[in-house]
């Protein structure tokens, strides 16, 4: 496998490359990582099973996409391919710490360019892309109301039923988040789409992110997913705030947003996280009370 990949990176690179040092790197919880070295570049590696090719594409086309604002700072890709057992994906490597709170606020404006960035009639994406290992789809649609309910709500729902986890009628509560959203249509922002504080680090270029799911959609989504998962520091937000301050009424739309990724891991883990997605669909009222 592993000559393979020198091969294709000799290939891609337009000049040797040999796989002289190879150092298993820490965190892979979906895929197996790693740093790989001629002794001169430096690049990292993921590994999965060939069936996954799908995945590293979609990431690619994330990172390229996000490269073309100008705004943050992703790592690069290199190559993507699979041989005779795994498919990979190559990129850059860039030695990464914890953000500080400096670096938390100049990630902070950062985002707030880049939710500022482009312009976009439609919610979606060029293409189908995936949430950690999950299907997910980005079919275009002018109501914001109507792309969140559907391909992000109903969508993680009907997965959920698929292996036996039942939250409630899939009608009923996608019909109360078109409800709740129903006055509710920002301008499409491109978002990272997994934004938690495990996809970002501090390099020797300033803060950077990685690991997307990208599409257009309500900025308000990222900054949601930033208050999941342990949050961000203040400076963080004080920074976004300082370049593109948030709407009214975000604090009443948070936890609709991250009940996505409270959905999704209970697709991917299950767990805890199937009593924190019953209490926020209760909490939001997306069911009939019995």
């Amino acid at each position: 496998m592993w000559q393979a990949i020198s091969h294709q990176l000799s290939d891609v690179l337009d000049q040797p490359f040999t796989i002289r040092e190879r150092d298993t790197l820490p965190g892979g919880d979906v895929n197996e990582c790693y740093c790989i070295s001629d002794g001169d570049q430096r690049y990292f590696i993921k590994l999965n099973e060939k069936e996954q090719l799908p995945v590293f594409e979609a990431e690619a086309e994330s990172l390229r996409v996000l490269q073309e604002t100008n705004s943050v700072t992703v790592p690069t890709s290199r190559h993507m391919g699979i041989s005779r057992d795994k498919a990979f994906l190559v990129l850059d490597f860039m030695p990464m710490k914890s953000l500080d709170t400096e670096s938390a606020h100049t990630l902070g404006q950062q985002l707030a360019h880049l939710h500022k960035w482009g312009e976009q009639p439609e919610y979606g994406f060029d293409m189908d892309n995936f949430i950690g290992l999950t299907p997910q789809p980005n079919q275009w649609r002018r109501k914001w109301c109507r792309f969140f309910a559907e391909q992000r709500i109903a969508w993680q729902l009907q997965l959920c039923e698929e292996k036996g986890i039942d939250f409630g009628s899939i009608d009923i509560i996608t019909g109360r988040v078109i409800d709740i959203l129903s006055t509710h249509q920002p301008k499409p922002s491109l978002l990272h789409g997994d934004l938690w504080h495990g996809n970002t680090a501090l390099s020797v270029d300033g803060p950077v992110i990685y690991d997307p799911a990208c599409y257009w959609g309500d900025r308000e989504c990222d900054i949601a997913m930033t208050e999941l998962f342990g949050g961000f520091p203040d400076s963080f937000y004080n920074g976004y705030q300082s370049v593109f301050p948030l709407d009214d009424g975000y604090k009443q739309r948070r936890d609709l947003y991250n009940l996505y990724h409270l959905l999704n891991h209970c697709n991917l883990f299950g767990g805890e996280y199937l009593d924190q997605a019953e209490r926020c669909i209760r909490r939001l009222n997306l069911t009939d009370s019995e």
